[in-house]
């Protein structure tokens, strides 16, 4: 069945932009949060056919595109070894790498721990012919919250310490990150995905040329892996700003694009072979309805003269917004007319 989501990412002209939009696949619903009521967040995650579950609800009640797999950005970290606890605040890790003399030696990796979420992948395939986004986080922001063990300070100060202090065992952490998450990848591929995101929301926390130092490499490692497969890529560094000059065909089909940076700033820095993803600030889905058609009105223009864009928001899905914005947007981008100037 034809689908203009998967049209877009193989480089098929489309007479509109595919629409989806990141953490949609929770937070906004009525009927995920119906869910939440009767499960945690870790028993619908991983339990598959609540997650599949889960994964197909914006399907049904937004009306995207496509569908992204109802997971988490630190399976990985589970899958070596790492104990996590979901709270009301976010993800923890009560052992933070950060706080051994050897953190490489607390590992033990067994990538068994993650067989729910092909479990979960299988039960989507079955259940739906919408295109399914597998994804997983990028070195970066995978080994932040692995050495810091939370969020609640925002710009990872226990992190970016750690790097700079333990320059070669940095190195072995992201190469131990990197080799799990491509096995990862290539079991989300193996079940059936049908596209692959991979998530850097922490791409700004470093310099460019520490970043592109550090850690480009092994996000190519992990992309040349997924696309050697035949799927499409989409990467999304949040906060690379002026780095996006680094994002070449040899990286991503598609990168996605901050709401910090416009898109004609990105379309001049990222390689035009490149397509671009995003950027409407999520905050925009507060505004009135005039307002939100008003900002999807001012990318027509845009789309006709750089047609390779996926309609997606610059971040993912606030938790307070009203599912009825959500719902508008996905509904205007869908049937407003994109050729006519």
């Amino acid at each position: 069945m034809e689908n203009v989501f998967l049209n877009m990412l193989m480089g098929r002209q489309c007479e509109r932009p595919p629409v989806w939009l990141m953490r949609q696949a929770g937070r906004v619903l009525p009927s995920y949060h119906a869910l939440r009521q009767q499960y945690s967040f870790a028993e619908l995650m991983s339990t598959p056919e609540l997650a599949a579950r889960v994964t197909l609800l914006p399907v049904r009640d937004l009306g995207v595109d496509a569908a992204i797999l109802f997971s988490d950005i630190l399976t990985v970290p589970t899958a070596m070894g790492m104990e996590i606890v979901w709270t009301e605040r976010g993800p923890r890790f009560p052992h933070p790498l950060a706080s051994y003399q050897h953190p490489l030696r607390h590992l033990d990796v067994n990538a068994g721990r993650l067989a729910y979420v092909y479990e979960t992948i299988d039960r989507v395939v079955a259940e739906s012919h919408v295109p399914l986004i597998g994804f997983c986080g990028a070195p970066l922001t995978t080994l932040c919250y692995m050495l810091q063990g939370n969020s609640t300070k925002a710009t990872f100060p226990e992190a970016k310490k750690f790097f700079y202090e333990h320059p070669e065992e940095t190195r072995q952490l992201v190469d131990a990150v990197t080799e799990v998450s491509i096995d990862y990848a290539m079991q989300q591929i193996a079940h059936g995905i049908d596209a692959f995101q991979l998530f850097e929301s922490h791409a700004g926390l470093l310099p460019t040329e520490v970043y592109a130092e550090l850690f480009l490499p092994a996000v190519c490692r992990i992309t040349d892996a997924v696309r050697s497969a035949g799927i499409p890529l989409i990467f999304f560094p949040k906060g690379l700003a002026s780095g996006l000059r680094l994002i070449t065909p040899d990286i991503c089909d598609f990168v996605s694009v901050d709401w910090q940076t416009s898109l004609a700033e990105a379309r001049a820095m990222v390689h035009p072979e490149v397509g671009l993803q995003g950027n409407f600030d999520p905050h925009l889905l507060f505004a009135q309805r005039t307002d939100i058609a008003k900002a999807i009105d001012s990318c027509k223009p845009f789309f006709r003269q750089h047609p390779k864009w996926i309609a997606n928001l610059g971040h993912g899905v606030l938790a307070d917004t009203p599912v009825e914005k959500a719902r508008f947007m996905v509904d205007y981008v869908k049937s407003a007319n994109w050729t006519a100037k």
